[in-house]
C-alpha cells in the first residue's frame, strides 16, 4: 500500500512539475518578449521621429547597428522570435528579420561597469543575457540585451525539496501505520499458515489497531474449536472402532462351527475385508492428527521390508536392490501407503514390479503391474473415495475403493505425490514422488 501511494504521488508530482515547468517558459516567454517588444516600438518610433537612440555606456538597452550583431550559425530561440514577430505585428511594426542569441554573464564583464549594482545583481542572477537583433524596412538592425535565466535548475531543486517533505509528511506515518498492522498480520498468517492440529501452540500475541486485534483473536478461538472438535473425532471413532471388532471377532469364532469348508472360508474372507475396510476408514479419518513424529528413514531398507512382507505370503511381488536413501518422514503411514499400491496391482495384475529411484532433487517409487489398466479419462478419479471402476474391476477383487485414496493422502501429507498411468502393453504404473532433503 506505501508502494502504491509513493508511484501515485511521484506521479503526481511529475504532472506538477511538467506543469509547472511549462508554465515557467510561458513566464520567461513573455518576460522577455514584453519588454523587448515596447522597447523595440519605442526605438521605431523615435527613429521615425529623428530622435537619438541609445547613448549611455557599452551596455545600451537599445541601440541601432548597421548589421546585426548576431554571428551566422549561432543558436537560435525560435519560440522568441515567433513571439515578437507576432507582438510586433500587433503593434504595427513592420520588421524584415528578427534574430536572438543567448550569451553567458561573466561577473568580470567590462560591461557591468556601466551598469546600476541592482541591475548587475539581476543578470548575475539570471545567469544569462538574451540578444535580440530586429532589421526594420530600412535595413537598419535594433538591438538590444535582456536578461535570461539558462536553465531550469532552480525550479528542480525546489520541485526535488517539496517532494521530499511531501514524501516524508505523507509516508514516514503511512509506513509506521502499515508495519504496526502488518506485523501482527504477518504472524497471524505463519500460525494459520503452520498450524497443525497435532501440534500444540502457544495462542498469538494480541497487538496491532483493534480490527487486527479482534482478527488474532478469533482465530486464537477457531484454533481451539478446531483442536477440540478433531480430539472428540478421534475418541469417537476410538469408541466406532471397539465396538465394530467386538463383534466382528465374536463373529469369526463363530463361524468354526460351521461345518461347510467352503461357506467357513467365505465368512472368514468377508470378516477379513470388514476388519481391513475398517482400519483403511479409521487410518484416513485420522490422517490429520499422526502419532507417530518424523523421522530419518533409509526409504530402501523400508521399500525392501514391505516387499518381503509380501513374498513371505507367496505373492509375486519384484523388486531390485537400491542404494541407501535417507528421506524423512512418519515410516508406519508410508509402510501402509506402498502396502495399499501393492496390493492393488495383486489385486489386478496378479503381480507387482516394485522399483526405486533417485534424482538430486527427488525420489520416485514405482509399482508397475500387469493387469487391465484404467481409462485414461478416469485415472484421477480412483483418488477419490469410495470410488470403483466397475468397467474393469468387479466386486469379486474386494476392496470399497479406500486403498489409493488413504494412499495418496499419506503421501500428501509427507509432501510428495501419487500419479498414475497407463503401461505400455498393458498395466498401470502408480508413482510415489518424494522430495529430498
Amino acid at each position: 500500500m506505501a508502494l502504491l501511494i509513493a508511484v501515485a504521488l511521484f506521479v503526481a508530482q511529475a504532472i506538477n512539475f511538467g506543469l509547472l515547468l511549462q508554465e515557467r517558459r510561458q513566464a520567461r516567454l513573455d518576460q522577455a518578449t514584453g519588454p523587448a517588444v515596447t522597447r523595440i516600438v519605442d526605438a521605431d518610433e523615435r527613429i521615425a521621429a529623428g530622435k537619438k537612440i541609445g547613448g549611455g555606456g557599452s551596455w545600451s538597452r537599445t541601440r541601432v547597428l548597421a548589421a546585426s550583431p548576431i554571428p551566422a550559425g549561432a543558436e537560435r530561440l525560435g519560440d522568441i522570435e515567433q513571439a515578437l514577430r507576432a507582438a510586433l505585428t500587433d503593434a504595427g511594426v513592420k520588421v524584415n528579420r528578427i534574430e536572438t542569441q543567448v550569451l553567458p554573464i561573466s561577473p568580470n564583464d567590462p560591461r557591468l561597469r556601466y551598469v546600476s549594482q541592482s541591475r548587475i545583481e539581476r543578470l548575475l542572477r539570471a545567469g544569462a543575457e538574451l540578444v535580440v537583433a530586429v532589421q526594420r524596412p530600412d535595413g537598419q538592425w535594433i538591438a538590444l540585451n535582456i536578461g535570461w535565466t539558462r536553465s531550469d535548475s532552480t525550479i528542480l531543486w525546489r520541485l526535488f525539496a517539496q517532494t521530499a517533505i511531501l514524501y516524508g509528511v505523507v509516508l514516514v506515518p503511512l509506513l509506521w501505520a502499515g508495519r504496526r498492522i502488518s506485523r501482527p498480520l504477518r504472524r497471524l498468517a505463519t500460525a494459520a499458515r503452520d498450524f497443525h492440529p497435532s501440534t500444540a501452540t502457544e495462542p498469538i500475541v494480541e497487538s496491532g489497531p483493534q480490527d487486527v486485534r479482534d482478527v488474532i483473536v478469533a482465530f486464537n478461538a477457531l484454533r481451539l474449536r478446531v483442536t477440540a472438535m478433531l480430539e472428540e473425532k478421534d475418541r469417537m471413532l476410538g469408541a466406532i472402532g471397539h465396538d465394530l471388532r467386538t463383534p466382528l471377532a465374536a463373529l469369526r469364532v463363530r463361524i468354526e462351527s460351521v461345518e461347510d469348508d467352503t461357506d467357513r472360508a467365505k465368512m472368514a474372507d468377508t470378516i477379513a475385508e470388514m476388519n481391513r475396510t475398517l482400519d483403511d476408514i479409521l487410518s484416513l479419518a485420522r490422517l490429520g492428527r499422526p502419532s507417530e513424529p518424523p523421522t530419518e528413514v533409509d526409504l530402501a531398507a523400508l521399500v525392501d521390508a514391505v516387499v518381503e512382507d509380501f513374498r513371505d505370503l507367496g505373492h509375486s511381488v519384484g523388486f531390485e536392490e537400491a542404494d541407501r536413501l535417507k528421506v524423512r518422514l512418519r515410516p508406519s503411514p508410508m509402510r501402509r501407503a506402498l502396502r495399499n499400491l501393492i496390493e492393488n496391482a495383486l489385486k489386478y495384475g496378479g503381480s507387482a514390479e516394485v522399483t526405486l529411484t533417485a534424482t538430486p532433487r527427488e525420489v520416485v517409487i514405482a509399482v508397475c503391474d500387469r493387469g487391465p489398466g484404467i481409462p485414461a479419462d478416469r485415472l484421477g478419479d480412483v483418488f477419490e473415495a469410495f470410488t470403483r471402476l466397475e468397467t474393469s474391476r468387479n466386486k469379486e477383487t474386494g476392496g470399497i475403493g479406500l486403498g489409493l485414496a488413504l494412499a495418496r493422502a499419506i503421501v500428501r501429507e509427507a509432501g510428495g505425490d501419487i500419479t498414475l498411468e497407463n503401461r505400455d502393453g498393458g498395466g498401470l504404473i502408480a508413482r510415489i514422488t518424494l522430495a529430498r532433503p
